[in-house]
């Protein structure tokens, strides 16, 4: 991969797709975030990069001294297009997605990356805003659509749906949606089972796999009923359990307490034949069990911040900085590297094939 690509990264969260992007040979000359410990956490891991903790809004009529970089890319928050949260076109954080717009007109890109929920790329809710996007960058002088990519698909054991606009400056080419999906499908891999990813870990407690999250996991008296143990809400708070032998659902960034995922550690780690989760799923199908509230068994637990880390595909040594609930929210919030570094590869691939 040619090095010689450079990068401008906002919305830089901890840096899960600033690794991505690194691991795809491009070299990284701004990044900016907002949220103190996040930036701290990058800047652990990129000491000889430029990190400003900032509001992108105040680093706008100075950003264009980076005018010639390759790429922009980043993910601006999401909250006011998730289904998980109010959906509304009014919250701020919603606005960010042309403030992001505003950069790319200021730096001038060959190509710019912009992620977010899946929602923004498909809900008819959301339509005026995606004609509203793609006008202005079109009027910027980008080809730009939007491509929905399951983290599956390419090597990251969480079934994570997100949308990528992807926008690539004078391009003229008629098949340009076609040739990047091409792409993408060369890019295709098969990511590992939950077991297999996490198993070297070895059970939670020890200096490789700290216990960091103590939250209880408690039954809910009126549960949820769906026909798959991993779907529905047959435990108290948001946090449900992982099916060890395919993959997570979306880490989200609200980790830290009970809304963190959680797993059966006997079966992951030890002796177990079966997921007591799936037992008590099917006893409560069959009304031989019934739901009241307790504590569950002590072999389930939520997941560590080890875990998640390696289930967003970040290095096993990558630093964190901040309390743990902040740490927590740094990897839900991030895209993750081995997503990221496909994104990249694709966008690259395209500009020395086509362009």
């Amino acid at each position: 991969m040619n090095s010689t690509f450079t990068a401008v990264s906002l919305f830089t969260g901890a840096g899960g797709m600033d690794v991505g992007f690194e691991r795809a040979g491009i070299n990284i000359v701004f990044a900016n975030e907002m949220m103190s410990e996040a930036a701290q956490t990058y800047s652990a891991n990129h000491p000889d990069g430029i990190m400003v903790n900032d509001d992108i809004h105040n680093q706008i009529e100075t950003i264009d001294r980076f005018e010639g970089a390759d790429i922009v890319f980043g993910g601006p928050p999401c909250q006011g297009f998730s289904v998980a949260g109010k959906m509304d076109p009014d919250d701020e954080r919603s606005k960010l997605i042309f403030t992001f717009l505003d950069v790319v007109e200021k730096v001038k890109p060959r190509a710019f990356v912009m992620e977010n929920v899946k929602a923004l790329g498909v809900l008819e809710k959301w339509e005026p805003i995606r004609k509203k996007y793609l006008d202005r960058a079109s009027k910027l002088g980008y080809l730009c659509a939007p491509f929905i990519l399951n983290a599956t698909e390419y090597g990251v054991s969480q079934k994570r749906e997100r949308v990528f606009f992807i926008g690539i400056k004078d391009c003229g080419d008629p098949f340009f949606e076609y040739h990047i999906k091409n792409l993408f499908e060369k890019h295709k891999n098969k990511a590992p089972t939950i077991r297999e990813l996490l198993f070297s870990l070895g059970k939670s407690g020890t200096d490789k796999n700290p216990n960091t999250c103590t939250a209880k996991i408690t039954f809910a008296t009126t549960p949820i009923m769906r026909k798959s143990p991993y779907s529905g809400m047959y435990f108290n708070g948001q946090g449900r359990p992982i099916n060890i032998d395919g993959y997570a659902n979306t880490l989200p960034a609200s980790m830290g307490g009970n809304k963190t995922p959680f797993v059966d550690e006997e079966y992951l780690y030890g002796d177990a034949k079966e997921d007591w989760v799936v037992g008590y799923h099917k006893g409560l199908m069959e009304g031989t069990v019934k739901p009241e509230f307790k504590e569950a068994p002590a072999r389930l637990r939520r997941i560590t911040i080890k875990e998640a880390i390696r289930i967003q595909t970040f290095p096993d040594d990558y630093i964190f900085i901040g309390n743990k609930g902040k740490i927590y929210t740094q990897i839900g919030n991030a895209v993750p590297c081995k997503l990221a570094e496909v994104v990249a590869k694709v966008v690259v691939d395209y500009l020395k094939e086509y362009q």
